[in-house]
């Protein structure tokens, strides 16, 4: 009888101590839905504008290169021209056939040069109105982006100040928490938490039923929990079951 007794004495101290966790972790969670999901959106944001950012440079990359290569066929073109009219003015001094097919020859060639720059000239002007364009479609963006950032920031900085103290002083007392429980029994414990967005993986039996699911609990199972020979879990959920007499009275309820 006594044995029996301790065992239930140990299984009620175990109980009370999930339970208290269990409130200890609601509060934290209830700090983290008062963030919602500002965490994720701020590290999205900064994530995507990284990303606009590393666009923007390479595009200001490729804007050079084209401004270079204009740049270049300009060059190009005034070359051809000068050539032009020095081979024109030669043309004056023509002694030969020989010299005349020579200088026409040049002559067009350069000509030839003057066609193809100016060519290559329109389509990197092409390539640098859309990439400009793109640019500045893109600055635009990081700029609605930067701005939408620094009021998310402050949102969550605001949050942040005002629970920070009070998430701190919880966590610690969690971490305490969690010293007064078994290994086996603490990974049970975190194992029901994650698999419901509540976090509830301790509730109490309400009606005859659980506390978490609403499934209705079978007399037989009520009254061996109500024993506190074993921790008990709902057959439907799985969540540790816990009985309001244990947390009013845990001594008499041995």
């Amino acid at each position: 009888m006594a044995k029996a007794k301790e065992t239930s004495t140990a299984v009620i101290d175990k109980l009370r101590d999930l339970y208290d966790l269990q409130q200890i972790d609601s509060k934290v969670d209830e700090i983290q839905i008062l963030k919602g999901e500002l965490p994720i959106e701020v590290s999205d944001l900064e994530d995507e504008i990284a990303g606009l950012e590393t666009r923007m440079r390479r595009m200001e990359e490729g804007i050079d290169d084209l401004e270079g290569s204009i740049s270049k066929h300009n060059a190009n073109i005034r070359e051809a021209e000068g050539l032009i009219a020095r081979y024109t003015a030669q043309m004056d001094n023509v002694k030969n056939n020989r010299e005349y097919e020579a200088l026409m020859k040049e002559l067009e060639m350069q000509k030839l040069e003057i066609q193809l720059s100016e060519k290559k000239m329109r389509e990197s002007n092409s390539s640098l109105h859309n990439k400009r364009e793109t640019k500045d479609a893109a600055q635009a963006r990081l700029e609605l982006k930067q701005k939408a950032l620094a009021t998310k920031k402050i949102e969550l900085e605001a949050i942040i100040v005002k629970t920070e103290k009070d998430e701190e002083k919880l966590r610690k007392k969690s971490e305490k928490a969690r010293k007064k429980i078994g290994e086996r029994l603490l990974n049970s414990y975190n194992r029901i938490r994650t698999n419901y967005r509540n976090g509830m993986a301790v509730v109490t039996v309400e009606r005859n039923s659980c506390g978490g699911c609403f499934n209705q609990i079978p007399p037989q199972v009520q009254m061996e929990i109500a024993t506190h020979n074993n921790v008990l879990a709902c057959e439907h959920c799985g969540r540790i079951l816990i009985d309001e007499e244990t947390l009013n009275n845990p001594v008499e309820a041995a």
